[in-house]
């Protein structure tokens, strides 16, 4: 039996369910880059399920993934002392106005969304608007791989996810996971951000008292 048989007699079994906890559990895990799209392009060819419910149940694993994520570093905020939420509150006031575009063009996109997305729970940004710019980024991803699938047919698919994952490679994308994640963190509660963007944003770094106090949460 092919890994692509094997992925189809799934399907007929757990139908979107299958897809939904594929997605979640590729997406929940930070630092290991686990890829959910070989499940995607199988399932597209599955004639059990309709391709834009593939789109739309995969969207909706991925967000519930990212909003624990999102969650869990928005309220890790409040370990931090007053000093460093001071000085973070420069980031603070440029992502709140721009973090949704970031947002939804790291969900389009393959690369690893977790450091764009863990700084924005650090920064409390509006976790409702965050979860609108993920979910459509990942929907729209997931249609352009479902129907690529579809259109390019069970060829393509099988040669797709055939292949194998060198251990090598894995191992070293989980280590740049780690250190780039950590570099991003460490620079987000660390650096004096009215230095770093006050050239560029000038409006960042008025007087907390003349807007959200930074140490005030930022529910929609």
């Amino acid at each position: 039996m092919t890994t692509l048989d094997w992925l189809f007699t799934l399907f007929d079994s757990f139908g979107y369910l299958g897809v939904f906890t594929a997605s979640f559990i590729g997406s929940i895990i930070v630092f290991v880059p686990v890829p959910y799209f070989p499940i995607l392009v199988a399932a597209a060819l599955s004639e059990q399920l309709d391709p834009n419910l593939i789109s739309l149940v995969s969207a909706v694993g991925v967000l519930l993934a990212k909003m624990i994520i999102f969650y869990a570093s928005y309220y890790g905020r409040s370990i931090l002392s007053e000093k460093t939420k001071q000085r973070m509150f420069p980031l603070q006031r440029v992502l709140r106005r721009y973090g949704g575009f970031g947002a939804f063009i790291v969900a389009l996109t393959p690369i690893p969304d977790d450091l764009v997305y863990i700084p924005l729970g650090l920064a409390r940004y509006s976790p409702w608007k965050f979860a609108i710019a993920t979910f459509a980024g990942k929907f729209i991803l997931n249609e352009i791989i479902v129907w690529s699938s579809v259109i390019l047919g069970r060829p393509f698919v099988e040669s797709f996810i055939s292949r194998d994952i060198d251990p090598m490679y894995l191992t070293v994308g989980i280590i740049a996971s780690v250190a780039i994640l950590i570099i991003v963190v460490y620079l987000s509660i660390r650096v004096d951000w009215a230095k770093v963007i006050g050239r560029w944003f000038p409006w960042a770094i008025d007087s907390p008292d003349s807007d959200e106090s930074p140490s005030q949460s930022n529910f929609p």
